[in-house]
């Protein structure tokens, strides 16, 4: 199933049980949104192309005690309107969900400003704030159960959501699991740690090459400190990201090893400190700047990974 399409069935069937969920867009469409404009017009309101105003609303109605969730396209929701997320959402730790659609460069042909590569070290700087990034419906899934209950509490909460058909990798039982923040695949002296759909890429990569554990950390901020005993023991680490080596997965995973005197080697994957201006499919991106499955066995296989 379409993940875009998976996280909003699963809002409307809530959203139909709970008259206070409330879906803002930005002048956004997508096949399972046409339900809610259907069936749930007094829970549906599109603002137009005016992110800065959507965050302002969706304040003012979580301090009415509305569920909020809002939607755009991830670089406009989290850079066009960052100083209303900063001061109306993060300072006042209101409970309003952002889903940010298209991370990376999900919007490849579309160039430099519908790319979203510096969505994470922007989100995570601003206190508060908790960022998910969905690698299958089974994760969307228990986001949005998480996220509605939140709501209830407090916290702001950003999700990094792609589109597009992916594979199952979890089973329901993973409701049991999904607290922790992330879910471990296989075990090896190297571990690959990836975030959203480059999960599904690291996990090729791993039929490949013996010895190597993958990671999916679907839970960015807060990190569990459980994460920190899975790495103890190992050789080697690689992070793996579609977003800016600045900031990002990479950088996160590096603090933590170094706020905790871990001396383990660490390579870092992700979007090189450039735009991208050469035109090109998602996929295409990836293989410029070895995010694809040869260019991150090479990463594995170098001097630098094999250093003990």
């Amino acid at each position: 199933m379409d993940l875009r399409d998976a996280f909003f069935d699963k809002l409307y069937e809530l959203a139909v049980a709970d008259p206070d969920i409330i879906l803002l867009t930005a002048d956004m469409d997508a096949l399972s949104l046409k339900k809610f404009k259907h069936d749930l017009p007094n829970q549906y309101i599109n603002v137009g192309i005016a992110e800065q105003q959507l965050i302002n609303l969706a304040a003012g109605l979580a301090l009415e005690c509305k569920k909020v969730f809002v939607y755009a396209i991830a670089p406009f929701i989290t850079q066009r309107c960052y100083e209303q997320i900063k001061v109306s959402l993060s300072y006042m730790n209101l409970p309003v969900t952002i889903i940010g659609m298209g991370p990376g460069v999900t919007y490849g042909s579309d160039g430099p400003t519908h790319h979203c590569t510096q969505d994470i070290a922007n989100m995570r700087a601003l206190p508060n704030m908790v960022i998910y990034s969905v690698s299958d419906e089974c994760v969307v899934n228990n986001i949005i159960e998480k996220c509605n209950f939140q709501n209830i509490l407090d916290s702001p909460t950003y999700i990094r959501l792609d589109k597009g058909c992916y594979p199952k990798l979890y089973s329901d039982e993973f409701v049991s699991d999904f607290g922790k923040g992330f879910m471990t695949h296989g075990v090896g002296d190297t571990v690959i740690i990836s975030t959203g759909t480059l999960v599904h890429t690291a996990l090729e990569v791993q039929k490949e090459v013996e010895d190597v554990c993958v990671i999916d950390l679907f839970m960015l901020k807060p990190y569990s400190f459980l994460l920190l005993d899975n790495l103890k023991n190992v050789k080697q680490i690689i992070t793996l990201e579609e977003h800016s080596l600045i900031g990002g997965l990479g950088s996160l995973i590096s603090e933590l090893l170094t706020d905790n005197n871990l001396h383990i080697p660490l390579k870092r994957l992700g979007l090189k400190d450039s735009y991208r201006e050469m035109f090109g499919s998602r996929s295409w991106i990836h293989t410029q700047h070895d995010l694809d499955k040869p260019g991150i066995i090479s990463a594995l296989k170098g001097a630098y990974c094999n250093e003990s």
